[in-house]
């Protein structure tokens, strides 16, 4: 799969994979986490949701999860998270 210019040049080589790949199979909805790899897949015109919004859908969907705890792993990989997207997380 040959990736658009401007993926290639502004992404890391996953970000923009998961864009160009949504574009390829006329997908509306990519997981992406980084500053820059929301803003490119904004102008795709692509909808967004992060690994806590994955995590607070699979929550709703009644899948058991500790959030703390999943919020803890990710930070002890070297997930950065805010502090904003962290309490709203929890509050759910």
């Amino acid at each position: 799969m040959a990736l658009l210019p401007f993926l290639q040049n502004s992404l890391d080589k996953g970000g923009a994979s998961v864009i160009q790949t949504a574009m390829n199979l006329g997908l509306s909805l990519v997981c992406i986490d980084e500053t820059t790899g929301r803003r490119a897949a904004r102008l795709c015109d692509l909808t967004l949701t992060g690994s806590i919004g994955v995590l607070l859908k699979a929550q709703r969907l009644g899948y058991e999860l500790a959030m703390p705890d999943a919020i803890a792993r990710m930070r002890r990989q070297g997930i950065w998270l805010s502090e904003s997207v962290v309490r709203f997380a929890l509050s759910q």
